[in-house]
């Protein structure tokens, strides 16, 4: 995705609501669980999150994944050049488990990961596949676990700011697949498809709560915006 130009979303593929993604409690997570470190790519709770797969490392995790609980850690290396082979991370991630995946015959995977809880890192270790693995503390997310409840949005403003956000960028949507989404499934939805940088995507993963969200999302997209831009926005 494009930091200054193109879609970002269409209208087939968006909830117009949040589908119920899991019936899981804390004692459903797992204490360790391999990481797939990835910038910029953002994975919310109740969120779904395209990937495709095709370092061998990270192979060998969605194998593994597959052949025990689904589940992976998506989190985000701390610098975007993460050149090195194991960059230091941000110390909260999501929990994803993948509820759809086409093995290739290249034996690199298309997954769709679902969103379940965050996580803080408490350690990290090498994995015996190459991939990094970490014990993980979900006990301060649990609320990520239940239906989200977010104070009503002010969508006047809401729509504003995004309009004008993505003028200034040379984005393009459908607004009306926008209008027409819930609350809820927008504060997960936005965030993890606007083009924002690692470090404001970390911001919005690591918001308290979901309203916290709703703030760190507005101050994000009417920062550096001039406020009389007037250009015209795609339908």
């Amino acid at each position: 995705m494009s930091e200054t130009s193109g879609d970002v979303f269409g209208g087939d593929d968006i909830p117009r609501r949040l589908p119920r993604l899991h019936e899981a409690t804390l004692a459903d997570i797992p204490a360790q669980v391999g990481l797939f470190p990835l910038s910029g790519a953002l994975l919310l709770p109740w969120g779904k999150l395209p990937l495709n797969v095709f370092e061998p490392r990270y192979i060998a995790l969605i194998e593994d994944a597959l052949a025990g609980n689904r589940l992976i850690g998506m989190v985000q290396p701390r610098d975007e050049a993460d050149d090195e082979p194991a960059p230091p991370l941000y110390q909260v991630g999501c929990l994803g488990r993948i509820t759809a995946f086409t093995e290739r015959a290249d034996g690199t995977f298309a997954i769709t990961l679902s969103g379940v809880a965050r996580f803080r890192i408490l350690r990290e270790s090498d994995g015996p596949r190459g991939y990094r693995i970490a014990n993980i503390d979900a006990s301060g997310y649990a609320a990520d676990l239940t239906e989200l409840e977010p104070a009503p949005i002010d969508r006047d403003r809401l729509m504003e700011s995004l309009k004008r956000y993505f003028a200034a960028h040379q984005l393009r949507t459908s607004w009306t697949v926008i209008e027409q989404m819930e609350d809820d499934t927008l504060l997960v939805v936005l965030p993890m498809l606007v083009p924002f940088s690692a470090d404001e995507k970390q911001a919005l993963l690591e918001a308290d709560t979901i309203d916290a969200r709703a703030e760190v999302l507005f101050t994000l997209l009417e920062e550096d915006v001039d406020p009389d831009d007037d250009d015209d926005y795609e339908e």
